[in-house]
């Protein structure tokens, strides 16, 4: 359900006085003035004058709100919370260390509807772009049981080594395409600047080229004259390529089935969901999630179709009495170690520490398969650059060289 525009957070600078008589100014951020001015009234202060400030700030950008900036949020809050600051004043806190403005205005948000008297957990459903289903569902769970602070621990330590788990993916795959891409364009300069130059002493030379300096200069001549069609092409292509990833769910299913299959990444992308999915589930069981419950979470958070329609029918077995343990073996697509590990759980009734133990290895497993596939990598990257450049170079100096052996 899309949220209304007006539960924008909005900034207001205000002049009160408080208690005492004293003149203060200051700064706070409400949905609109009425509130902020109750909020104002709530803390003790008598406004004298409000107003919206402007959200535009020269030379500085409130900036994109990230995971990581959730994460870390969460962290803070969660230390303060065990050093037994009170909620409010604990939002009010960690805002102030955060460097990011917009998830500063985010943080200040929350415990505007919290001092209002909404619970933590509908605060943060107001902000569905950063705080997803799950995150909210363990906090409402925290907040009835009154284990709020031990809950926040939890969910800061399942959005860290979420996050981790992401970014070591990520990098995995930057480094290798970021290079090929500069390749790329370094072969595409060379073909539109340098190639020409050679081209025209070469004419001057009256003599036969060789098959493989004629098949550069051809290339050279095409792009010189369809340079602007070649590069609408390649950003079509990519446009496409990422409005299909936005719009098609077919799109995305084909990606992730195909991610899996893949021989260089598809280990990796295999490990990485079992270890999203135990994960997610050892967090959400030991929570007090059900099961079943907890099942559909994990569907939500193991990022691929193959796994989310899987665990979707593990979790109609589950509800109709099966183990979770036969359940997932009759999937056929996790390791034994994990379905050895969640019956080993089941019998002995620590499942939440079993599935942990097995998040654990299979994230020390991604680790392993970065490092491998980085090193692994830089070979192919250096081969393929060999190719593309000095390809180029050779293609160039070949006239040469075959001149100075008549000579």
């Amino acid at each position: 359900m899309a949220t209304k525009k007006a539960d924008a957070i909005l900034t207001f600078g205000y002049e009160a006085t408080d208690r005492k008589g004293q003149k203060i100014k200051g700064e706070i951020t409400g949905t609109n003035i009425a509130l902020a001015k109750a909020q104002l009234r709530k803390q003790g202060f008598n406004v004298q004058k409000i107003s919206q400030k402007s959200s535009f700030s020269f030379g500085k950008s409130k900036g994109k709100i990230t995971p990581m900036d959730v994460a870390i949020f969460t962290r803070q809050l969660a230390t303060m919370m065990k050093a037994g600051v009170p909620l409010v004043q604990s939002f009010e806190i960690v805002a102030e260390g955060l460097d990011n403005v917009a998830m500063r205005e985010v943080v200040m948000g929350i415990k505007a509807e919290v001092e209002g008297g909404g619970s933590f957990a509908s605060a943060l459903k107001k902000y569905p772009l950063y705080f997803d289903q799950l995150f909210c569902s363990l906090v409402e769970s925290g907040e009835q049981s009154g284990a709020l602070e031990t809950m926040l621990e939890r969910v800061a330590q399942y959005k860290e080594k979420s996050e981790i788990l992401k970014q070591k993916i990520k990098k995995a795959m930057k480094y290798p395409i970021s290079v090929i891409i500069v390749a790329v364009i370094v072969t595409v300069i060379l073909l539109l600047k340098v190639v020409p130059v050679f081209q025209s002493m070469f004419e001057g030379f009256g003599a036969q080229l060789p098959a493989f300096t004629m098949m550069v200069v051809n290339m050279s001549k095409w792009l010189q004259a369809n340079w602007f069609y070649a590069l609408v092409i390649v950003l079509g292509i990519g446009g496409a390529f990422s409005e299909a990833k936005k719009r098609s769910p077919a799109f995305n299913n084909f990606l992730d089935r195909t991610a899996l299959k893949a021989p260089i990444i598809g280990d990796l992308v295999y490990k990485s969901v079992v270890a999203r999915f135990a994960r997610t589930l050892a967090t959400t069981f030991a929570a007090g999630v059900p099961l079943v419950d907890a099942l559909v979470s994990c569907a939500g958070a193991s990022g691929n179709i193959v796994y989310s329609d899987a665990i979707m029918k593990i979790k109609d077995e589950v509800s109709s009495g099966q183990q979770l343990g036969f359940a997932m073996r009759q999937s056929g697509i996790f390791p034994s170690m994990a379905l050895q590990m969640v019956a080993i759980g089941e019998e002995s009734g620590a499942l939440d520490s079993m599935l942990d133990k097995v998040a654990t290895y299979f994230e020390t497993e991604v680790d392993n398969a970065v490092d491998g596939l980085t090193s692994m990598m830089e070979p192919l990257i250096m081969a393929v650059l060999g190719v593309l450049i000095g390809g180029l170079v050779i293609a160039m100096y070949l006239p040469i060289f075959q001149m100075g052996s008549v000579v």
